[in-house]
């Protein structure tokens, strides 16, 4: 079963506009089955395959010659010696879309991408099934925001019909793994795989290294490095705070989040969703789902938007804002199907700080309605596509 992708269009686009479109993303994230679905003629070669990776590091310039009319390659940061004789190439024949490339290793693409293809490639990245992707083709199956955190978006799960416990453990084990080896030579994988619980267990608070380092053994330096390896590797990522035009006593340190929230559950040790209801980072998870799929929406459809959290010194905290060209939008993210007045709490004080800017205020949570709150717009956690195309001016104030 093909799955469209929301990113598909941005792909096609890309490609009649540029000599390369690169596709990256995690591991299993679908990036071979949209590229061989989208450009079906194309000749497809992966550089997973040892003879064919042998031959593109051996002699890159007749590994490329054996496609005149260019190609889709896969994996294509196993042989970083092909990126310069593909900018001779696309220089020479001035033909867009001729090379897609995908690759799961971050700054190992952007490393070779910036030396030598600049200006010449699009990057598009490709993230696990959003909740879009899902509940448009699989929503039988997923009943509640509990299932779609405890399933995640990794497509092999749906398309095998699998259980999260039956695939991701061998995920961790074969396709993490794999990837730390290759970009770090790294002698403890036992410390390695605490540290990755350990994030897990830290999802939707502000970094700190140091506990961080300490919870697992080893120094503030290497939980950087390692925490640089998840983020490589599309495993996890950070938001960073927002702090202009508000007061400065704020938290400057990130928070951290990953991209798959099936994964985390599998980390934590959740075995089914009834683990999730009942367990204390279920309002964490929550956050992590709505964040994230934020990110993966305003990635699919090329939104040029960043996504913070503001916090400050004594504890006043906004989970999301995004800046936007009307204002700022915060967003306040909570589980519980009811609305209290608590929720509204933060986000009053910052109004109340605010310096003249433009805000408009959301509370995303768990239950399916839609309405204006003390003017505020309260918006389901199926309906964040209305938060990056509406302002809380757009529906009658009930309050």
């Amino acid at each position: 079963m093909y799955i469209k992708r929301t990113i598909s269009d941005q792909v096609k686009y890309f490609a009649s506009k540029f000599p390369v479109v690169a596709v990256v993303g995690p591991r299993q994230s679908g990036k071979t089955t949209l590229i061989t679905h989208i450009f079906k003629d194309k000749p497809y070669v992966s550089l997973e395959n040892p003879d064919n990776r042998l031959m593109a590091l051996e002699d890159p310039r007749a590994f490329l010659n054996k496609f005149p009319e260019g190609c889709i390659i896969d994996e294509i940061h196993k042989a970083p010696e092909l990126f310069s004789y593909m900018q001779e190439i696309v220089d020479f024949s001035n033909q867009d879309g001729k090379f897609i490339i995908t690759g799961s290793q971050n700054f190992l693409m952007f490393e070779n991408i910036s030396q030598t293809l600049a200006g010449r490639v699009a990057i598009l990245k490709l993230y696990p099934f959003s909740f879009k992707e899902l509940n448009d083709n699989i929503s039988p199956f997923l009943n509640n925001f509990y299932d779609y955190i405890y399933y995640g978006g990794y497509p092999r799960i749906f398309n095998k019909n699998l259980k999260p416990n039956e695939w991701l453990p061998f995920y961790i084990e074969t396709y993490i793994e794999k990837d730390v080896r290759s970009l770090k030579k790294i002698n403890d994988l036992y410390k390695f795989q605490i540290f990755i619980k350990s994030c897990a267990g830290r999802i939707g608070q502000v970094l700190n290294l140091s506990s961080l380092a300490n919870d697992c053994g080893i120094t503030h330096t290497t939980a950087r490095e390692w925490l640089n390896i998840l983020e490589a590797s599309f495993i996890l990522f950070t938001v960073k705070p927002f702090y202009k035009n508000f007061n400065k006593r704020i938290i400057k340190m990130p928070k951290i989040y990953f991209y798959d929230t099936g994964l985390v559950c599998n980390l934590l040790g959740l075995t089914n969703v009834g683990d999730l209801k009942n367990h204390y980072l279920k309002g964490n998870l929550f956050e992590n789902f709505i964040i994230s799929d934020f990110l993966k929406l305003i990635n699919n459809l090329n939104l040029n938007k960043e996504i913070y959290y503001w916090r400050d010194s004594v504890g006043h905290e906004i989970d999301m804002l995004i800046d936007s060209v009307e204002g700022i939008k915060v967003f306040e993210i909570k589980s519980s199907m009811t609305i209290n007045k608590s929720f509204f709490k933060n986000i009053n004080y910052l109004k109340k700080i605010n310096n003249d800017i433009p805000i408009f205020p959301f509370i995303i949570y768990g239950s399916d309605d839609n309405y204006i709150y003390n003017e505020m717009q309260v918006l389901s956690w199926k309906n964040l596509d209305k938060a990056l195309n509406q302002t809380n001016k757009t529906r009658k104030i009930r309050g």
